[in-house]
């Protein structure tokens, strides 16, 4: 089947999801700028997140055009990765209002690193149905940033609890290294047409 209701709504749901978090953040009452200094974990925890499903929309993105068609295993991994995404302004929410407490902190890593598991098991449904020569299989390649974040999640989540400071800056490290455009898959694509 075409890919283009898969995209469609999968985009549908990522721009509900970013609604939800901003919504997450109340008018405080009053109108001097001190009011604002409870909201300010609200508003770094919302930041951080709408990076991440920034990331995933765009790598979302970039990963289906260079998928054919789809099948119903590509449409449950797709439903699972969007699960865990939809998740995030509830992490994003607890962390933020309670600044960063370690239990929120670490819950926010879980569904962080569920989320990067269920990318990899969508990027792999593609790539089984594609072939391993496909597009997606010759763009992925060693994919050391897909190998290295689910590991620096594990590491954030039990340091949670030590310091969540220490979890937050993996988190961030993590955003930070796939901020940096990915060019494997717009390389692939231009390889190809050309």
């Amino acid at each position: 089947m075409e890919k283009n209701r898969l995209e469609a709504f999968s985009d549908g749901v990522l721009a509900i999801i970013i609604t939800i978090m901003v919504l997450e953040m109340k008018v405080p009452k009053g109108n001097e700028l001190t009011t604002l200094r409870p909201l300010v974990p609200v508003f770094l925890s919302y930041v951080l997140s709408f990076i991440y499903v920034g990331i995933y929309w765009n790598n979302h993105h970039h990963m289906l055009h260079t998928t054919r068609r789809v099948g119903g295993g590509i449409l449950w991994a797709n439903l699972h990765l969007l699960f865990w995404i939809s998740l995030f302004p509830f992490t994003t929410g607890w962390t933020g209002e309670n600044e960063f407490a370690p239990t929120p902190t670490a819950a926010y890593g879980a569904v962080l690193l569920m989320a990067a598991i269920a990318y990899y098991i969508l990027q792999r449904a593609i790539i089984a149905k594609q072939g391993p020569g496909s597009l997606l299989g010759m763009a992925v390649g060693r994919d050391w940033k897909g190998k290295l974040s689910p590991v620096c999640y594990l590491v954030a989540i039990p340091s949670s609890f030590m310091s969540p400071w220490i979890a937050i800056s993996l988190y961030v490290f993590v955003a930070l290294i796939w901020l940096v455009p990915d060019r494997r898959i717009e390389r692939i694509l231009s390889a190809h047409e050309g």
